[in-house]
C-alpha cells in the first residue's frame, strides 16, 4: 500500500498550488486526478491565454456567506506574489482591461510552468485515477482505480460542477458531507442567463448584437460589454451580474450608459428635427436594437414631431429597460458554481476541516467565488498556497 504524507485530490490550479507548495516543506505529495491531463480549465480560460488574476483584489470582490473569509488567504498569498512568479519563470503577460492579467501567447505557459514545479520537487502525479472511496482512521485510505493509498493529509481541490463535459462533478461536495461539513446551496455562477419563449420570440433578430451596458440586480451593479443571444443575454456585465441574480429577479439594463437618453433626444429635437427618430437613435444604438426598441413606441414623424412625454418613454427603455430572465444556461456554460463547503466549517488561515483533523478543502469547492476577471484563479493560489503550508 503507498503511503504519502499529503494526498491531494484535483489537479486543477488550486491543487496544483497546494502540491508545489506542500512539496517545497519537503512533504511526499501525491496529485490526483480522474482526467487525462492537468490544469483544464486554465487551458481553456481567458480564450486560451488565461486570465491569471487580476490587479485589484479586493474582499468585497467574492461571493461568501462570510465575505470575510478569503481574506486571510488573499492577503498571504497576493496577486503581486502569482505575478512575480509568472515573471521568473520569463511569462510574457499584459493587462487587457479592468485589471485582468492574461498570458501574451497561451495559458500552456501557466500549464507547464506549475507541472514542471512540481516535477522538480518531486510531486507524485497520477492522472486518469479515480477515487472512489475515502475512509479515515488514523491516517487517510483512499481507494482508486490505481489501487490503494493512504496519507497523513488529505486535501480536496476537486472543483465544482461547472462545465460538466470536462468531467466537473459535485464529488468535493460529497465528500464534505461524508465528513459532516456543512454546505452553502450551490447554483451556477457568471453564466448567460436566457429569456422565457415569448421574450427570446421577439428579440430574436438581436442575436450577435453587443453594447456596452451598465447592468443592475439589487445593489449589484457591473458596466462591461452585454451581448444578445439566441436564448438571451450574455457578455462580461451579464456574467457578473449572475452571480447575484436569483429565479424571479428583474434586472434594470442602461444599454447606453454613456448618454442620458432623454437629454440627448431634446438636444437632436432642436438641431436635427427633420431626421427620423430611428436615424437619430443609430447614432448612439446599434440599429437592430433601435428597431426593437421603437417598435413599442408610437413615433409617427419625425424627431421634432415626437413630444416630450414620448422622448421620456424612449429614453427610459435605453437606460432603464427592465427584464426579468427565466433561468440561466446552468452549468453547462457556467464558469464557476456559488456555493460549496460552508466556510463555517473551515479554518480560514489554514483551509483545514475544524471538525476533522488533516481534512482541506480549496478553491471553487469552497463557498468564495470571485467576479469575473481573474479573481477565481487568484483565490485557487491563495487557498492552494494557505493549505500547502501546513498539510
Amino acid at each position: 500500500m503507498n503511503h504519502f504524507d499529503v494526498a491531494i485530490l484535483g489537479a486543477g490550479a488550486a491543487g496544483m498550488m497546494c502540491a508545489i507548495e506542500a512539496a517545497k516543506r519537503g512533504r511526499r505529495v501525491l496529485l490526483l486526478d480522474h482526467a487525462k491531463s492537468v490544469g483544464e480549465k486554465i487551458r481553456i480560460s481567458g480564450g486560451g491565454r488565461c486570465n491569471f488574476t487580476n490587479l485589484d483584489i479586493q474582499p468585497d470582490r467574492f461571493l461568501s456567506k462570510n465575505q470575510r473569509f478569503a481574506l486571510s488567504a488573499l492577503s498571504r498569498y497576493t496577486q503581486w506574489d502569482f505575478i512575480e512568479r509568472v515573471a521568473h519563470h520569463n511569462i510574457p503577460y499584459h493587462e487587457k482591461t479592468l485589471g485582468q492579467l492574461f498570458c501574451d501567447t497561451s495559458a500552456k505557459d501557466i500549464i507547464a510552468m506549475l507541472t514542471r514545479d512540481m516535477a522538480d520537487l518531486g510531486v507524485t502525479l497520477r492522472l486518469n485515477t479515480s477515487l472512489e472511496s475515502v475512509q479515515k482512521s488514523d491516517k487517510f485510505e483512499l481507494q482508486t482505480s490505481g489501487g490503494s493509498v493512504t496519507c497523513d493529509s488529505f486535501v480536496v481541490a476537486s472543483g465544482g460542477k461547472s462545465i460538466p463535459k470536462m468531467g466537473a462533478t459535485d464529488f468535493g461536495c460529497r465528500l464534505a458531507e461524508q465528513f459532516g461539513l456543512p454546505l452553502v446551496e450551490t447554483r451556477a455562477g457568471l453564466v448567460p442567463l436566457i429569456f422565457a419563449d415569448q421574450d427570446r420570440a421577439q428579440m430574436a433578430a438581436l442575436a450577435g448584437v453587443s453594447v456596452d451596458a451598465t447592468v443592475r440586480c439589487g445593489t449589484a451593479e457591473f458596466r462591461e460589454g452585454l451581448l444578445f443571444t439566441h436564448r438571451g443575454l450574455s457578455g462580461p456585465s451579464i456574467l457578473q451580474i449572475s452571480s447575484y441574480w436569483r429565479a424571479g429577479d428583474m434586472l434594470t439594463i442602461d444599454l447606453c450608459p454613456a448618454q442620458d437618453g432623454f437629454t440627448f433626444l431634446k438636444a437632436q429635437k432642436q438641431t436635427r428635427g427633420r431626421q427620423a427618430v430611428h436615424t437619430v437613435l443609430a447614432d448612439i444604438l446599434p440599429r437592430k436594437l433601435v428597431e426593437y426598441i421603437l417598435r413599442d413606441y408610437p413615433t409617427q414623424g419625425n424627431l421634432a414631431d415626437q413630444p416630450d412625454k414620448h422622448l421620456q418613454a424612449l429614453a427610459d427603455r435605453i437606460n432603464r429597460w427592465e427584464i426579468c430572465p427565466s433561468g440561466s444556461e446552468g452549468y453547462r456554460t457556467a464558469e464557476v458554481m456559488l456555493g460549496g463547503v460552508d466556510t463555517d466549517a473551515l479554518q480560514a488561515r489554514t483551509m483545514e476541516a475544524r471538525s476533522v483533523s488533516n481534512l482541506y478543502f480549496i478553491g471553487e469547492v469552497v463557498d468564495v467565488t470571485g467576479w469575473l476577471g481573474g479573481y477565481n484563479f487568484q483565490w485557487a493560489w491563495s487557498s492552494g498556497w494557505a493549505a500547502g503550508q501546513v498539510a
